[in-house]
């Protein structure tokens, strides 16, 4: 006896989505909604219908929702307020850092090359270039906006009134002068101290970014809007920016805040600076010091 032939699998599905669309139209036209649960007999049929897959592909996972893939491959912005989660611990040094001494002698020959630069027409007007002040130990970085005339006398960013005050600001912190790196968005004095240019800012960022990548903060305080817009490329007001996170390069923590030289004309602001400053103090992992 021969046997009897076996119904079409793909016949047998379209049938099935036939009916399922004419029972959908005739729920539309009642008003209805949803469909109704098949019974196991018609869930049997279909399993049986479809050719089962093979067992290392049942078991592959589903893949993911595209949000899903979105939120797995995008990188993780921090959110307004809050500290941001660099790839490394806060504080930590790469597993491969710079010896001291080395960096200390990359960061001469740095200094030197800055010395002699003229990318751009502030190196008419001055006196000296100003290079750097402090060390990287604490692993904290404040970065301003360029040189004022005591600076571009003296050679070192933040020596005036605007640098006492941050040396104040820095004492409050729990840290030592010299514990902290000091350094500018533009390295020559702009004439009667006004805002660098965004040309004068980008010829002089490769000299910052070396900097940074041979000092290796863990956090940088961004002090002012020309420091932020040159770090980060943004174009906001610093009493907008003020106090929320960001990140250098995807890796360091930024906190943007007051430059000091506003703090000596606007005091109620150093209450503002000063909450910004422990958030710095928290992203570190040191204690807040108590203010007498």
């Amino acid at each position: 006896m021969s046997a009897e032939p076996r119904e079409d699998p793909v016949e047998e599905l379209v049938e099935l989505a036939q009916a399922l669309r004419a029972h959908a139209e005739w729920q539309a036209s009642t008003g209805a909604t949803g469909l109704e649960r098949a019974s196991e007999e018609l869930r049997a049929e279909r399993q049986a219908a479809v050719p089962a897959e093979p067992a290392a592909r049942a078991e592959a996972p589903a893949p993911a929702e595209p949000a899903a893939r979105a939120e797995l491959s995008a990188p993780q912005r921090p959110e307004a307020g809050s500290p941001p989660s660099p790839p490394a611990a806060v504080g930590d040094r790469p597993a491969a850092a710079v010896p001291d001494e080395e960096r200390a002698r990359r960061l001469q020959l740095l200094a030197t090359e800055v010395s002699g630069c003229k990318l751009c027409q502030l190196h008419e007007a001055r006196t000296q270039t100003v290079f750097s002040r402090g060390t990287s130990s604490s692993g904290l970085c404040f970065i301003g906006e360029g040189p004022g005339a005591d600076e571009d006398a003296q050679g070192y960013p933040f020596v005036g009134k605007a640098g006492q005050l941050l040396d104040r600001m820095i004492t409050a912190m729990g840290f030592e002068r010299d514990e902290v790196y000091v350094c500018n968005i533009v390295k020559c004095r702009p004439p009667e101290n006004r805002k660098p240019t965004p040309d004068e800012m980008a010829a002089c960022m490769p000299y910052l970014e070396k900097q940074l990548e041979l000092v290796e903060p863990s956090v940088i305080v961004a002090m002012g809007a020309t420091a932020v817009q040159g770090l980060l490329g943004t174009t906001g007001g610093i009493t907008r920016m003020r106090g929320k996170w960001r990140l250098y390069k995807g890796r360091i923590a930024v906190m943007p805040t007051f430059h000091p030289a506003y703090l000596l004309r606007t005091p109620r602001a150093k209450r503002d600076v000063w909450e910004d400053l422990q958030a710095v103090l928290r992203q570190m992992g040191r204690p807040i010091p108590s203010r007498t």
